[in-house]
């Protein structure tokens, strides 16, 4: 190969193998390039094809899942974020993501770099951000180290969407002692663009000039990618210079600045500089192209005098993105990026050759093929070993006959409703700012998942993250789909219909066999549940390596679920709004406390499968809801998940400031039919004068109760008292608050 790059040292196996590579890559790569590669070479490939960038322990598995579907406008992994036609001229970019092994690390700058990342995978399309929701796991909340990650996270995110002015809008909050060493920091964001203004993260048409623009370039997040492709370990600390610190007021300019940008025509293509920074961004957009690139790293804009070309190409640095221009509009570009006091250099210019040529002034010091280095292109792939793990079979042993029903059940709802993982996250989202933009319908009339108003349309977006962990661990491939299908349960309760899905898969190991089992078996209920709600996977993120020396986090693949209200007036919330008003419970109870908090917290058994799920009864119910919502038969609908039927009924009550008297049937065991945890259940209030229009949707059709009706001030069961409303609303809001 001509134009070969003189080597800055020596590099070896061992090279390879510090940098994350195994023995058999470093052979492949010198077989790709022809010779031995060099340092800066070197570098370039292991962050390439690390798991975090690569999937190559992943992909095989990845493309099993539906990814095609007559919404979306480009499949999983074309762009930096799936693109959904939502009607009226419009397209929402969406994506989830996580930033677990920095907020290990550092949670404060872990968790708002991974806020910002996330925004600017959405802007880099041409769509304006208009929610942010998250999903989050930290261990023990009663350990010292769980408070300081909680708190640094939580604050982290706060400030920098608070700053940004892009409201947060939903998420959801665990605790399990599995994830005290390693949180799980989630972020996703959605964002709206013209359908046909979106931007192509791609690289085309020779002598077009590659612009980087945003902040400088520093020495923070320097092989951050392969950072979070390794176990968190006792001396993770010493990897702090691999987080990246983030600046929000810097992302805002730079969001205006390119949405100001995407309204000419002076962009070819661009890309957000994530993980591996101007290696990744120079790669994959010019792999997509099918075309190269000349880049000149003297000219990149930095932040310490005699950076390194290796440090210069795998900085991570924040609010940094690379735009190919329009030969002939670089003056329309730079314009607009020195109104908005951002940087904006020239760094190198589109090819023929499908190389990327990396020069230090005029030194050639790094010479690749583009295509070698991406997923989907060269980068390895993999299929792991897998084995079905030895707590398996022990979870489908559990038996509910041997646990003794409590002598008082009343003492057990209170016990529930103050539990961590029930409680309300009060204390968490009051951190946020959740009414900039005055789009977000959700704020003061609570929904199973946020609303948030489409301008100039009469149209909403229904949004949500969900994933019950410790189901998934008892059970990969039901666990998961019942996060599927509780996430698209929730947006139909709140008057949306699916339509897609973006995912954040967070696991161990890949190397352990028991935890590729379970990321196997995940996989395909993901796409078993997907493919019956017709709700193709966009694209997402796969974190693996999420485990410290005590052993892997519970496996979790937290769904991120895109629906789309077509009248805002069909918009339903969760709470009851007139005494005496009729609660039915739509679906079926069952004798089930499998994995419920109320098993595992009161009587401290953890295992135990996955609770009762049952696919088709679940669409069916989605379908029944949707229908009596079109027909304005109910007046709110809440589902029954964490914590049982009874954390249902009283979430509806307190939230309009109600009570409620029910009855419980007698063929179940009256802690299963309050606390258990079976799937497919939605609890809705029917003023009187329209109990006939329900009955007429749902009878003979759909199975459901009549519970009892909506009260003054008391939660009663059965004639007996479960509480009063205030007394428990203070108990339920300031649980957490108390414990921290």
């Amino acid at each position: 190969m001509s134009n070969v790059a003189p080597a800055e040292s020596s590099v070896t196996v061992k090279t390879a193998e510090e940098l994350g590579l195994l023995p058999e890559e470093f052979e492949k790569i010198k077989e790709i390039l022809g010779r031995n590669p060099n340092f800066t070479e070197l570098s370039v490939f292991s962050v390439m094809w690390s798991e975090h960038c690569s999937y190559k322990n992943s992909i095989k598995w990845l493309k099993t899942l539906p990814r095609k579907g007559s919404r979306l406008l480009v499949e999983a992994g074309q762009e930096n974020a799936g693109l959904v036609d939502i009607g009226d001229g419009l397209a929402c970019a969406f994506k989830i993501e996580s930033h677990n092994h920095p907020s290990a690390i550092e949670p404060y700058q872990g968790a708002a770099t991974g806020v910002g990342g996330i925004h600017r995978d959405i802007f880099t399309m041409g769509a304006r951000p208009i929610a942010a929701l998250n999903s989050l796991r930290f261990g023990n909340i009663n350990s010292e180290k769980t408070k300081h990650l909680l708190r640094g996270v939580v604050k982290g995110i706060g400030d920098y969407g608070n700053s940004f002015g892009v409201p947060t809008v939903a998420g959801e909050v665990y605790f399990e002692d599995c994830y005290e060493h390693n949180p799980l920091v989630n972020a996703m964001s959605v964002g709206i663009v013209k359908a046909d203004r979106t931007i192509s993260a791609i690289a085309t048409g020779v002598g077009n000039p590659v612009y980087i623009v945003g902040s400088a370039t520093g020495k923070d997040g320097i092989h951050g990618a392969t950072f979070a492709s390794g176990d968190i370990h006792e001396d993770s600390h010493e990897d702090l210079p691999a987080v990246q610190v983030g600046d929000p007021f810097q992302e805002k300019l730079l969001l205006e600045a390119t949405l100001e940008l995407a309204q000419t025509d002076a962009v070819v293509g661009m890309q957000d500089m994530g993980a591996a920074g101007i290696t990744c961004s120079t790669s994959e957009m010019s792999a997509k192209g099918e075309h190269g690139m000349k880049v000149w790293l003297h000219k990149v804009p930095t932040r310490q005098e005699n950076m390194k070309p290796f440090e210069i190409l795998l900085s991570e640095s924040q609010e940094r993105m690379l735009v190919v221009v329009k030969k002939g509009q670089e003056k329309t570009v730079e314009k607009i990026f020195e109104k908005w006091d951002l940087h904006c250099a020239i760094i190198g210019e589109v090819t023929d050759t499908k190389m990327l040529e990396y020069y230090m002034y005029d030194e050639l010091v790094g010479h690749i093929p583009a295509e070698v280095l991406v997923l989907g292109g060269g980068a390895p792939v993999y299929e792991r070993a897998y084995k079905e793990p030895a707590y398996f079979k022990k979870q489908k042993s559990f038996n509910i006959d041997q646990v003794k029903q409590p002598s008082n059940l009343q003492q057990v709802a209170e016990f529930i409703l103050t539990l961590p993982n029930i409680a309300s996250k009060r204390w968490v989202y009051q951190q946020y700012d959740s009414m900039v933009g005055i789009n977000n319908l959700s704020t003061n009339a609570p929904a199973d998942a946020a609303i948030i108003r489409v301008k100039d349309t009469e149209k909403a977006l229904a949004v949500r993250t969900d994933c019950n962990a410790r189901y998934v661990y008892a059970d990969p491939y039901i666990g998961t789909m019942i996060a599927v299908a509780e996430a698209a349960r929730n947006i139909v309760c709140s008057g949306g219909m699916p339509v897609a899905i973006t995912n954040c898969l967070n696991f161990g190991n890949p190397y352990n066999p028991e935890v590729y089992w379970q990321f196997v078996n995940a996989i395909k209920g993901m796409g078993e549940a997907c493919r019956r709600f017709d709700t193709p996977v966009t694209g997402g993120n796969v974190s693996f390596y999420n485990q410290s020396e005590e052993g892997p986090v519970y496996p979790t693949p937290t769904i991120g679920m895109l629906g789309i209200v077509e009248k805002i007036e069909n918009a339903m919330t969760l709470d009851f709004k007139k005494e005496g008003d009729l609660i039915f419970l739509l679906g079926e109870s069952h004798n089930d406390i499998n994995n419920s908090e109320y098993l595992v917290r009161w009587h401290k058994i953890n295992s135990s499968p996955a609770p009762h799920f049952d696919l088709e009864q679940e669409a069916k119910l989605h379908e029944t809801v949707h229908a009596l919502i079109v027909l304005g038969a109910i007046v709110s609908a809440h589902d029954v998940s964490d914590g049982g039927l009874f954390v249902t009924l009283a979430e509806s009550a307190m939230a309009g400031g109600f009570g409620f008297a029910v009855s419980a049937p007698s063929d179940i065991r009256k802690d299963a039919f309050l606390f258990g945890e079976a799937q497919g259940r939605v609890v809705v209030s029917v003023p009187a004068h329209k109990a006939e229009l329900f009955e007429g949707v749902v009878e003979g059709k759909f199975p459901y109760m009549l519970l009892g009706k909506v009260g003054k001030s008391e939660f009663k069961v059965d004639g007996e008292s479960f509480g009063d409303v205030a007394k428990c609303k203070e108990m339920y809001d300031t649980a957490i608050e108390k414990l921290l």
